[in-house]
């Protein structure tokens, strides 16, 4: 029997939550630092998503690996730490980025791991349990820092399948300046076979949308496309700067290509023809994405992390004080699937998040003054295109949080979930945000000419 720290209820506990921004519909632990989302899998009729944890307080320090699943993305269950840094191991500094697959009927996890001393991170392997409670760390190591003076930095492995084969890729950053991936076989997970680099920001298309240092939390998927072209493949990527502390000013990118096997090497190929932001907010990194399917229905699902911190555009955030003093940090973004349409990516939430919808509390709106604290808004545009903006207000004072054009017949989906705000255009990425309501400011959806907006309290279903 999977061993659940509390019935159903990851999400249960988080209606009595003191801090009125801690989100209710976000599965996380009450208390602690969480950031990248890790090891999603979906293995025995369960989606599983960990997720980098510091149980201890609400800053990022000996990271462990915090685990929630569902058999159905609405109900969530929180299980006990998979992953702790061991004294003495290749992971004592910390569990890192890494991810969970299905190894001959074995879950098993690989993710970057740092020794207390320092140097690079290597890529360690743990064995799990058939319900991934329960976790064995021998401190295996699959995969060191590779023999090429060109590689300075390594990180964050991701394993995909391609032809029948199975492949590793690592983000990494070049002495040139470069960011890069580094390309693994892996015929047995214990070992995995170092082919080089495989792709830089030489490349013009990935100079241009995944501009780097550091190609960060790598991705790769096949996903379905509206040209019917059935190998599509998306590369994702977070954009590693200098400096950067959690700020991430570069955020998410992506590439769009294809994937070739190389008749000389046999070795996969990725050709990028176009790419974009992954996300237009910039709370959002680090994100992970699951391949649920390959073949003729290829499906991808996202998470992504929302970190808290200082406002950003003029929003208002919460200092560091503020965040110790609350004792949690950082929220998942609700679960995201991904497709191609007219050569461009389209982010939308997991159909299953509308069981979420409680009372409609405004149908056919042209604006609302007074959204609750944890909502779902449709918002359709009219004839008359303009901006749709979201806004904190108190009296006379307001703090606009999101704006955005609408045009005739398009739709915004926004999400409020206490100080987490996700918005999905169709046709489009997503935006997410974080803000901060103060006391006695409530939630305003200003709406153009001839939009109309319909309005559901969020509820967590029996």
């Amino acid at each position: 029997m999977t061993d659940v720290i509390s019935s159903a209820p990851a999400l249960a506990a988080a209606a009595t939550h003191p801090d009125p921004a801690f989100p209710r519909f976000h599965p996380r632990p009450a208390q602690g630092w969480i950031n990248d989302p890790n090891g999603i899998s979906y293995i025995n009729g369960r989606y599983h998503v960990f997720f980098q944890f510091n149980p201890e307080s609400a800053r990022h320090h000996r990271i462990q690996w915090g685990h929630v699943s569902s058999p159905d993305l609405v109900h969530w269950d929180e299980h006990p730490v998979a992953l702790r840094p061991q004294d003495g191991g290749p992971d004592e500094f910390g569990c890192w980025t890494g991810v969970v697959t299905d190894d001959g009927g074995v879950p098993t996890a690989a993710y970057s791991g740092v020794r207390g001393d320092g140097g690079h991170s290597q890529v360690v392997i743990s064995r799990g349990s058939a319900d991934l409670v329960t976790w064995e760390q021998d401190g295996h190591i699959a995969a060191s820092m590779p023999d090429d003076g060109l590689v300075t930095a390594v990180r964050d492995p991701f394993i995909f399948h391609f032809n029948g084969k199975r492949y590793a890729m690592q983000g990494a950053g070049l002495a040139n300046g470069h960011a890069a991936l580094l390309l693994y076989t892996v015929e047995d997970m214990s070992n995995w076979k170092y082919q080089g680099i495989w792709l830089t920001t030489e490349n013009p298309v990935a100079a241009a949308h995944t501009p780097a240092e550091i190609w960060e939390c790598p991705q790769l998927v096949q996903v379905p496309s509206s040209s019917g072209e059935a190998e599509t493949w998306v590369m994702m990527f977070s954009l590693w700067l200098s400096g950067d502390d959690h700020e991430h000013a570069n955020g998410v990118g992506h590439l769009i290509g294809s994937l070739a096997e190389d008749p000389s090497t046999g070795l996969p190929v990725f050709v990028p023809r176009s790419g974009g932001r992954s996300d237009l907010g910039r709370d959002f990194y680090a994100p992970q994405i699951v391949q649920l399917d390959s073949g003729a229905a290829p499906r991808a699902l996202l998470w992504g992390w929302a970190n808290e911190g200082p406002g950003r555009d003029g929003r208002r955030g919460r200092s560091q004080e503020e965040i110790d003093a609350a004792g949690w940090a950082g929220v998942l973004t609700h679960p995201r699937f991904l497709s191609v349409e007219g050569g461009a990516l389209v982010v939308a939430p997991a159909p299953e998040v509308e069981a979420y919808r409680g009372t409609l509390t405004a149908g056919g709106a042209s604006g609302v003054d007074d959204l609750p604290p944890f909502a779902e808004a449709v918002v359709t545009g009219g004839a008359g295109a303009g901006e749709v903006r979201l806004v904190l207000a108190s009296g006379a004072e307001r703090q606009v949080v999101f704006a955005g054009s609408l045009s005739e017949g398009e739709e915004l989906r926004i999400f409020i979930d206490a100080s987490l705000v996700e918005v999905y255009r169709t046709g489009s990425v997503a935006t997410t945000l974080r803000a901060y309501p103060a006391t006695g400011e409530t939630w305003r959806l200003e709406l153009p000419e001839g939009a109309l907006a319909d309005v559901w309290e969020l509820k967590l279903p029996e």
